[in-house]
C-alpha cells in the first residue's frame, strides 16, 4: 500500500501554495491514477494518514479531495473498512408501459439475479395499508421487503404489501413476486406507478453501497387486479445512478378542442 501511495501522490510531494489549491491537485492526481489503471475500480485507496505522508500535505486538505471524489462517484466509502475506486455500474433502461417484475426485468437482460431478504412476515395492517389495501383492522397484510442484487451490484430496494388473502404464505416467495402470486391467481393486470427524486437516508444508503445522501428514485406502485381490487402496494428505493425509465408518448386527439374556422 505504502508503495501505491509513492507512485499516485509522490508528485505532489513539496507542492506549493502557488496555483491550484492542493486539495485540487490531489483530486486530480486520483482522477489521473483511475484513468491510467493504476487504480482499479475496487481498489483501496491508502489511508488518509499515508496519503498525507507520501503527499507532503494535511489529512484535511486529503480529506476534502477524497469526500469531492465520493461525491463524483469516483469513490465510495465504507463504513469500518475505507476508500474505495468506485466499480462502473452499467444503466438499466426500464419502460413504464408494461407491468413486469424485477426479475423478469433482469432475466431479460441476461443478468444473474439474487435477493437478500429484509423482512417476510404477515401483520396486523397500518392504517395506511388499510386505506390502500381496502382492508379492515381485522385483516392481516402480508409483507415483503428485500434487497434486489444483479450481477453483484445493489439496484433497489423492494417493500411490498399485499393483502394476506392474496399471499398468505410470504415465505413461499422465491425469486419472482408475481410468480408467487400467478400460483394463487392474484397477480395484477395493471398499475399506477409515481416516481419521485429522493436523497438516500442512512439505512437504505448502507443497503445500496452508496453514501448517504445520494440520490435515488422513489418509486410507489399500486397494483390491481381485473376485477379492479387492490392486490399490492409497494415502495421502492432505486439507484438513480442504474436507472433510467423510458415512456412512449403519443399525439392525442385533438380534434375536440381544435377551433372552427
Amino acid at each position: 500500500m505504502a508503495d501505491l501511495a509513492d507512485t499516485i501522490f509522490g508528485a505532489l510531494k513539496g507542492a506549493g501554495p502557488n496555483g491550484a489549491p492542493l486539495y485540487l491537485k490531489l483530486k486530480r492526481s486520483i482522477e489521473e491514477a483511475v484513468r491510467r489503471g493504476v487504480l482499479l475500480p475496487g481498489d483501496a485507496l491508502p489511508s488518509e494518514r499515508d496519503i498525507a505522508a507520501k503527499a507532503d500535505i494535511s489529512r484535511v486538505t486529503v480529506r476534502k479531495a477524497v469526500q469531492d471524489l465520493v461525491r463524483d462517484g469516483l469513490l465510495v466509502q465504507r463504513h469500518g473498512s475505507g476508500t474505495f475506486v468506485a466499480r462502473a455500474v452499467e444503466r438499466v433502461e426500464q419502460s413504464l408501459s408494461l407491468l413486469t417484475s424485477f426479475t423478469e426485468d433482469m432475466a431479460r437482460r441476461g443478468k444473474t439475479l439474487r435477493s437478500e431478504w429484509l423482512d417476510r412476515g404477515i401483520y396486523a395492517p397500518s392504517p395506511e395499508e388499510m386505506m390502500v389495501l381496502g382492508l379492515s383492522p381485522q385483516e392481516s397484510v402480508a409483507r415483503v421487503s428485500r434487497l434486489r442484487i444483479a450481477d453483484g451490484t445493489p439496484l433497489a430496494i423492494e417493500r411490498a404489501a399485499l393483502p394476506a388473502m392474496a399471499l398468505p404464505d410470504p415465505t413461499a416467495v422465491g425469486s419472482s413476486l408475481y410468480a408467487a402470486l400467478e400460483k394463487t391467481g392474484s397477480r395484477p393486470v395493471r398499475a399506477i406507478q409515481r416516481i419521485s427524486a429522493a436523497n438516500l437516508g442512512a439505512a437504505d444508503a448502507r443497503l445500496l453501497d452508496l453514501p448517504t445522501g445520494t440520490a435515488g428514485l422513489h418509486i410507489e406502485r399500486i397494483s390491481y387486479l381485473a376485477s379492479g381490487k387492490v392486490v399490492e402496494f409497494t415502495r421502492s428505493i432505486y439507484r438513480g445512478d442504474t436507472y433510467d425509465f423510458v415512456a412512449e408518448l403519443r399525439l392525442g386527439d385533438s380534434a375536440g378542442t381544435r377551433s372552427e374556422p
